[in-house]
This record gives C-alpha cells, sequence and structure tokens, in this order.
C-alpha cells in the first residue's frame, strides 16, 4: 500500500510509524525536513513538497495542527490538489472545525475529483504506534469504505457519523470530554496528596467503578509520580476548545463548564506550558498549593 503522510509531528510521526510496521510504503513530507529523518532510516521517503508524496501514493494522510495549515497544505503551491486526481483519497487525521472541512472536501472533490475522508483521532501517539487509536469518521460511504484500508492499520474503534465534517464534530465532543477529565484528574490528585493519600494507588482502587476512565488509568499515575514526559500538548487542546467555543457561540449553544475549562488552558499557556505534556495539567494546582503552616 502507498501512503504519503503531510506533517511528521509527533501524531504524524506515530501514524507514519504504524503504518511502515504494516509494511506500506510510505512517502513523506514535512515543513521540517528534520523531523522525517527517523522515518527514513527505516526506509520511507522524503518529498520535497505535499505535492510530490502525494504523487506516488493512493492515500494521503494529513496529520496538521489547524485549519489554515491544512488549507495550504492541498491548496498551496505545491500542495496535495496539485496530484489529486479521482484515483487518490486524502485522510484528515488533523482535529479542525467542521465546516472548514466540509468547504475543502468539496473543493478537493470539484477541482480534482479526489475524496476527502476526516478522521480526527483520540488515544494519542502511544495508541497510533500501537494500532490501537479510536477514530471518529466523516465523510461519503464510498471514501470511507475505501479509508479503511488505511484506518484499519491505525485503530481499534473506527465509528463512521455522517457525512464530510461529521467526524470533527465527534471529535470536539471528545476533546470537551478529556479536556475536563485532564483538569479533573489533577484537581483530584491535589486533593489527595493535600490528605496523606498515594494517588498513584487511586486508579486501581476505582477501577471499574462510576469514576473509572482511561484518563484516570493512564494519567493519574503519571500526574502524581510528576511524569512529564511527552504525550500530547496542552496548546493543541486549548485550539481544539477555541473551536468548540466559536462552534457553540455560532451555534448559540450555552457551555458554561467549557468556557472555564478554556480559560484554565488559556492561564497554562500563558504560563509557558502550551508545548507542555497534558500531564503538566496537575501544576496548575501545584501552583496553587497552600504554604505550609
Amino acid at each position: 500500500m502507498r501512503v504519503a503522510v503531510i506533517g511528521v509531528g509527533v501524531m504524524g510521526s506515530a501514524i507514519s510509524g504504524r503504518l511502515l510496521d504494516t509494511g506500506a510504503e510510505l512517502w513523506l513530507y514535512d515543513r521540517n525536513a528534520d523531523a522525517c529523518a527517523p522515518l527514513a532510516a527505516r526506509g520511507a521517503t522524503i518529498a520535497a513538497s505535499a505535492a510530490a508524496a502525494a504523487g506516488e501514493a493512493d492515500y494521503v494522510v494529513a496529520s496538521l495542527n489547524t485549519a489554515d495549515i491544512v488549507e495550504q497544505a492541498v491548496f498551496g503551491a505545491g500542495g496535495v490538489s496539485e496530484s489529486g486526481s479521482p484515483a487518490r483519497l486524502l485522510i484528515d487525521m488533523s482535529s479542525i472545525d467542521a465546516g472548514r472541512t466540509a468547504a475543502m472536501a468539496a473543493r478537493l472533490a470539484d477541482e480534482t475529483g479526489m475524496g476527502w475522508v476526516d478522521a480526527p483521532l483520540s488515544g494519542g501517539a502511544p495508541a497510533a504506534a500501537e494500532g490501537r487509536l479510536t477514530l471518529m469518521v466523516g465523510g461519503g460511504d464510498g471514501d470511507v469504505a475505501r479509508a479503511r484500508a488505511v484506518l484499519d492499520r491505525l485503530a481499534a474503534n473506527i465509528t463512521h457519523l455522517g457525512g464530510s465534517g461529521a467526524g470533527q464534530t465527534v471529535k470536539l465532543v471528545n476533546q470537551i470530554l478529556c479536556a475536563a477529565g485532564f483538569l479533573a484528574v489533577a484537581e483530584a490528585v491535589r486533593f489527595a496528596e493535600a490528605h496523606g493519600v498515594d494517588a498513584t494507588r487511586i486508579p486501581a482502587a476505582l477501577a471499574g467503578g462510576r469514576a473509572d476512565s482511561r484518563i484516570l488509568q493512564e494519567f493519574m499515575g503519571k500526574m502524581a509520580a510528576r511524569d512529564f514526559s511527552p504525550t500530547g500538548r496542552i496548546d493543541n487542546m486549548l485550539k481544539d476548545l477555541e473551536t468548540v467555543q466559536a462552534s457553540a457561540h455560532a451555534a448559540r449553544v450555552a457551555m458554561p463548564v467549557t468556557g472555564l475549562i478554556a480559560d484554565l488552558h488559556r492561564m497554562l499557556v500563558a504560563g509557558g506550558l502550551g508545548g507542555a505534556d497534558s500531564a503538566e495539567y496537575v501544576r496548575l494546582f501545584d501552583l496553587a498549593r497552600e504554604p505550609a503552616a
């Protein structure tokens, strides 16, 4: 299987590594060519542009940060659309807003006949590397069926939710719940510590109960140990929460809890933790710790 990956950051690298592990031929493009070097050492080919990468592949996977960057990578100079054809399929695994996604999918189809599937993910880089992502998918039935050849290598849970943009809408629902979960776990860690309880033992104690979650199991111990090894970025979560707020405003949906959570994320980013791992949410509560008597 011939795949081009556009965007080789933390997630793009994990996706690319998994595709190599499962036998795909891989072409890579990132504005930072150095990011591609470890994958090139494993057999991937570094392309000079997104168009060049796409021109070698049957499937083009985008893993980028914002809708503007996706649009530039697809429709800008040297973009994917220059190699677009009905024989190729774009799978956008970025997290962007549903309206921009639907508009870009329609434009790509009109200009090149190339299909577009939005497949934002949950699970982070570790899940991508192991092929156990959760994917929320939007697009036409035929395009989604074609995309399964790639997506089945990356994910354990794939749900087709509707037309273009439906996957992005559900990814925002995912981010609302995850952001609340991260902050709740961080707050609970500090509460337990303040009362002399070893927070690393709490996930096992709550396993199977109503408070149990993947975030509790994966991050409470990490936060308690102040293990800040990278798995995701706080500023990326803020980007998604701001997309939620803009979409909610347009739809006149009240989201007071999400508004508070977004403001706490802004505090973390303003404090220099935008590029930090999700476990560093606990530092918000470390800073608020009462001084010793």
